[in-house]
């Protein structure tokens, strides 16, 4: 019986998630040496649903800390890097975080990353909640 009761639940619950239509595709990150401190994720999200999204944060167990950041123009052409509170996602549309723009940066990165190595990321929207993915370092 108490199966039973559960199923149901458990259906809401996966039927909540799939209705958010969010899907996380192409997570990748560079070669690091242990000389560098940090290191960089890239990513492409779609979102299939009715609504926008927003990425509001990022975390691996990699990083000491994980942030969302983009790429500015400083001027005398002299680029930087900033934090960014959150990452649009277009209903219907996609977003693709890639060097030299929108990116997840790995501060304080605790192992190095060599190639075909695989990179826990927990990625938290505001409205979607939590996903889960694997980044996996390429060639440099």
């Amino acid at each position: 019986m108490k199966r039973i009761a559960v199923v149901p639940v458990l259906l809401v619950l996966l039927s909540a998630c799939a209705s958010q239509g969010l899907t996380v595709t192409d997570v990748w990150g560079r070669p690091s040496p242990s000389a560098a401190a940090n290191a960089a994720f890239y990513l492409t999200i779609e979102n299939h649903g009715g609504g926008a999204d927003l990425l509001v944060s990022a975390d691996s167990s990699a990083c000491g800390t994980t942030e969302l950041h983009e790429t500015y123009d400083k001027g005398s052409g002299v680029m930087g890097m900033r934090p960014v509170a959150g990452i649009d996602i277009p209903a219907g549309g996609s977003v693709t975080l890639q060097p030299g723009g929108i990116h997840l940066m790995c501060i304080d990165r605790l192992a190095d990353f060599a190639p075909g190595d695989h990179i826990p990321l927990t990625l938290k929207f505001q409205n979607a909640g939590t996903i889960e993915v694997d980044a996996t370092i390429g060639e440099s």
